[in-house]
């Protein structure tokens, strides 16, 4: 482990480096109104340019965690941030709906290898106990921009509009990439360290044998799931307020930011929880809450009015940040640190599907029951549930692993 004031540095220059991630992805949301216009596209292409991101996001997160721990968690880091960066000030130089999708689509692909590469990095400098605390609060980057780009996009688009938006954006990421090679010094730069790691013959067949461990495909399902809730959430409950509510677009941008400051506040309060509970206590806590989702989920729906909704709503966030804090922290403490950029690959490949797939399919079930969300929630419940049995099936401390990795060695 380094120092602990070394530790502290890398993993506020994380932060800065998550939260500049957030904040263009974010702030999209609010500049395709402009971007609709001003390319002329349809409701149709907005949502295709949407989508575009997640589904290089949702590629690049196996590759990106493999690189990871091949080549060293610092290679990929500095990579991905200058990688995004070009790809965020093109994004203000698109000029057709191919063009921007594409661009949209490589910053994905170049926003890939940073969550696993960020995540590896906590695992190789910070102790065990200390990690839950340490993911929390890269977690928590996306809850403070949540917050923010309503009112920083408003004063931006308006005075400078989109395209140099992206721009300053880019350049901002040139500036963190900087602070990575200055700053960012990790125990795997040692030259001893690398032959170590290129001299191990039993990393070889790496993805394999993490495929063939129960435990991954566990974590690939419970992070589609807990995602598709919180996507499915994230971006149809503004229609569903406005459709079946009755409520207006300031109305909406008000109410909504209460159970934004909870799920800020639990993504918080979950790190400090998780390092506290006794070792593999974390999936029954975890399954739990997804119990409770479930449960929130339901009575939002049959909710008599729109502050009964907004209460359950905001308890639904709690729960949804502990299970998203949670299912990271379980792959940092329960597997090796040589294998964990990896891991966090494979398992947020499937949150991030469920990202990119979730919002349409809500569509799709909303046109099919001529307007009504009653079945999009069943379809939110349903995974709440197939979460639940994949969280509890789970088995601790990597063993399978270990088995897994031995054989692949062996063949």
């Amino acid at each position: 482990m380094l120092p602990k004031r070394e530790r502290n540095t890398i993993l506020i220059l994380l932060f800065l480096g998550w939260c500049l991630g957030n904040l263009d992805r974010y702030i999209m949301n609010y500049a395709v109104l402009q971007i609709t216009e001003d390319l002329s596209l349809s409701a149709s292409s907005t949502g295709i340019i949407l989508s575009s991101f997640f589904l290089g996001y949702a590629i690049m997160q196996m590759p990106g965690g493999l690189l990871a721990d091949k080549f060293g968690a610092r290679k990929v880091l500095l990579a991905s941030v200058i990688l995004w960066s070009i790809f965020t000030g093109l994004t203000g130089a698109a000029w057709s709906l191919a063009s921007m999708v594409l661009i949209r689509f490589l910053f994905g692909i170049g926003e890939g290898g940073f969550q696993p590469s960020s995540s590896k990095i906590i695992s190789t400098t910070f102790p065990v106990a200390e990690r839950g605390r340490a993911m929390s609060l890269m977690l928590s980057s996306g809850g403070i921009v949540a917050l923010i780009v309503p009112v920083l996009s408003a004063f931006l688009l308006t005075a400078i509009g989109w395209r140099t938006t992206f721009i300053i954006f880019g350049a901002m990421g040139f500036v963190i990439a900087f602070l990575y090679w200055k700053f960012v010094r990790l125990p795997e730069d040692n030259p001893e360290e690398k032959l170590a790691r290129a001299a191990n013959p039993a990393e070889k067949g790496l993805v394999a044998s993490l495929m063939k461990t129960p435990m991954i495909w566990n974590m690939v399902i419970a992070y589609f799931c807990i995602y598709a809730v919180n996507w499915g959430l994230a971006t149809w409950i503004p229609s569903y307020l406005v459709q079946d509510r009755g409520l207006d677009l300031v109305s909406i941008g008000w109410v909504q930011t209460i159970p934004g400051v909870t799920m800020l506040l639990g993504v918080f309060l979950s790190g400090y929880v998780i390092d506290k509970l006794p070792q593999g206590r974390e999936k029954i806590v975890a399954a739990v809450s997804c119990a409770m989702i479930g449960l929130m989920l339901y009575l939002m729906f049959t909710a008599p009015s729109v502050t009964a909704f907004i209460t359950y709503q905001t308890i639904v966030n709690l729960f949804i940040a502990f299970v998203i804090t949670v299912l990271p922290v379980i792959i940092l403490k329960q597997l090796p640190t040589s294998v964990t950029g990896t891991a966090m690959g494979i398992a947020n490949t499937g949150g991030q599907l469920a990202g990119f797939a979730t919002p349409m399919a809500i569509g799709f079930v909303v046109d099919a029951f001529d307007g009504s969300f009653n079945a999009a929630f069943w379809m939110l419940i349903t995974f709440a549930l197939i979460c639940i049995v994949a969280i509890l099936t789970m088995r601790n401390k990597g063993e399978l692993f270990d088995r897994a990795k031995t054989e692949a060695a062996a063949s």
